[in-house]
C-alpha cells in the first residue's frame, strides 16, 4: 500500500491474507460511533501522509466530505521499516506542517512555535470532533516492506521500536493502535523475504505483548487465494489470536502491469467464466483464510476506492487485449473514482464489481452499488467489517464511503 514511497497496500498487483480469535476485546468493541458499527462493523479507512502534496487531501477533507462521521478507524500510512525497527515516513507532512485556519479541522491555524503540527496534529483535532474514532498509525506499504524481514530477526526489539514511536508524547493522544502491512511475509515481492513461515506469528505475537490489550494492533495481509499462494506462505492463522482483525486486500488482482491484459476486473468478488487466473478474487481468499482457522469477525473485507485500467482495447467485456496502461492523472493505469466515475462512467458489471469501455480505454473499479453488494456479502459471511484504500479517492461528498458505511 503506499506511494510517496509506495502505489499502495492497494496497489500494485496481486493482494493481502489472513486473522484469527473470537470475541472482539473490550477497547475493540466500544471504540467505534453506533452508526457505522451497527450496519457493517468496522470501517476502516487509510489515509495517505503524501495525499497532501500532489492530492491536495488533507486531514480536514475527512471532514467536509463526511467519512469521519462515517468511520469506526482511521489508519495513518505510513510509516518506514528500517534497521530492524519503525520509523518516521514523512517528517513534514506528518508533524511539521503548518496549516493556515481554513485548513485546519476546527478552523484553529497552526502557529509557528506550536509542538505539534501537520497531519498528526490535524488527527487529534478530528478525534475531538468525533469521540469515537480510532486513528492507527500504518507501517511498511509496498514501498517499505523490506525491512520487515530483518525487523523480524528480533521481534521484540522491532515491537520496542514500534511502541516507543506510535506513543512518543510528542504526539501523545494520536495513536490509538498499530496497523502492519507487510508484503509479503516468506514471498518475493520488491525484495525476496525468505524469513521463514513461522516469522510473521513471532511478530504479531511480539506486538501484543508490547503493546498489551488497551491498544488495537492490526494488519494488512495478501488476498492471494490460490493454492500455494501467498497466504500458505505464512501463519496469518497461528497469528490471528495476536490481531485484532486482519486487513484484507481483496483488489490489485489484475492491473496494467500485464500491460497486454487480457482485460479483468481488478478486484472481483467472486469467480467468473474466463477469469485470467483461478483464485484471484475476495472469496476466494475469504474462505481460506476461514478454513485455515482465521475468525470471519476477524476479517476486513478490502474495497478500492480506484480503478485500474488499459488503453487500446476493443473489446467491451473483459477478457480483450490491449496495448499499455491507459492514461491517468497521477500514474498510467490507475485513477481515482472521483475522476472516473465522469470520465469513464461504468459501462457493466462482473463478478460483484464495475467495469467501464470509453473510446479504447478500459477501467474496473467499485461503485456505490457494487460497493452495497460487497458490504451485504461481508455481513452474510460474518465479516467484522470493511477496509478501504484510500480515502482520497472518494468524491468531495464521500459518495462510496456513504455506501460503505450503510
Amino acid at each position: 500500500m503506499s506511494l510517496i514511497g509506495t502505489v499502495s497496500a492497494a496497489l500494485v498487483g496481486l493482494a493481502l491474507a489472513a486473522p484469527a480469535a473470537p470475541a472482539a476485546p473490550a477497547h475493540d468493541r466500544e471504540a467505534a460511533p453506533a452508526s457505522a458499527q451497527a450496519s457493517v462493523g468496522k470501517v476502516v479507512g487509510y489515509f495517505t501522509e503524501w495525499g497532501v502534496y500532489d492530492r491536495n487531501y488533507h486531514v480536514k477533507n475527512v471532514e467536509t466530505s463526511g467519512s469521519a462521521a462515517k468511520l469506526t478507524h482511521i489508519n495513518y500510512a505510513f510509516g518506514n521499516v528500517t534497521n530492524g525497527g519503525c520509523a518516521i515516513g514523512d517528517a513534514y507532512a506528518d508533524y511539521q506542517k503548518t496549516y493556515d485556519a481554513a485548513g485546519s479541522v476546527d478552523g484553529v491555524a497552526d502557529t509557528w512555535d506550536q509542538p505539534l503540527a501537520g497531519s498528526f496534529n490535524q488527527l487529534k483535532k478530528l478525534k475531538a470532533k468525533h469521540p469515537g474514532l480510532k486513528v492507527l498509525w500504518s507501517f511498511g506499504g509496498w514501498t517499505w516492506s523490506g525491512g520487515f524481514g530483518q525487523a523480524a530477526q528480533n521481534p521484540a526489539a522491532f515491537a520496542d521500536s514500534c511502541y516507543n514511536l506510535v506513543n512518543d508524547p510528542r504526539w501523545a493522544g494520536v495513536f490509538d493502535g498499530i496497523d502492519l502491512d507487510w508484503e509479503y511475509p516468506n514471498a518475493c515481492g520488491l525484495s525476496c523475504d525468505t524469513s521463514g513461515a513461522a516469522a510473521y506469528k513471532n511478530v504479531m505475537a511480539a506486538m501484543r505483548a508490547k503493546f498489551g490489550s488497551s491498544k488495537l494492533v492490526t494488519a494488512a495481509i495478501t488476498a492471494d487465494g490460490t493454492n500455494g499462494g501467498k497466504i500458505d506462505a505464512a501463519d496469518y492463522a497461528g497469528a490471528a489470536q495476536y490481531v485484532d482483525w486482519y486487513n484484507v486486500m481483496t483488489y490489485d488482482y489484475f492491473g496494467a502491469f500485464n500491460a497486454q491484459g487480457p482485460t479483468a476486473p481488478h478486484s472481483p468478488l467472486t469467480s467468473y467464466n474466463g477469469i485470467p487466473t483461478a483464485g484471484f478474487y475476495a472469496d476466494a481468499a475469504i474462505q481460506k483464510l476461514k478454513s485455515k482457522g482465521v475468525p470471519a469477525s476477524k476479517l476486513l473485507l478490502g474495497i478500492g476506492f480506484y480503478g485500474r485500467g488499459w488503453t487500446g482495447v476493443t473489446q467491451d467485456a473483459p477478457g480483450g487485449t490491449a496495448t499499455g496502461p491507459a492514461a491517468a492523472k497521477y500514474e498510467p493505469g490507475i485513477e481515482d473514482y472521483k475522476i472516473l466515475k465522469s470520465s469513464c462512467p461504468s459501462t457493466g458489471t462482473i463478478a460483484g464489481t464495475a467495469y467501464a469501455k470509453c473510446g479504447s480505454n478500459w477501467w474496473s473499479y467499485d461503485t456505490p452499488a457494487t460497493i452495497a453488494g460487497k458490504v451485504g456479502y461481508a455481513k452474510t459471511q460474518g465479516l467484522g467489517g470493511a477496509m478501504v484504500w484510500e480515502l482520497s479517492g472518494d468524491t468531495t461528498d464521500g459518495e462510496l464511503i456513504t455506501a460503505v458505511s450503510k
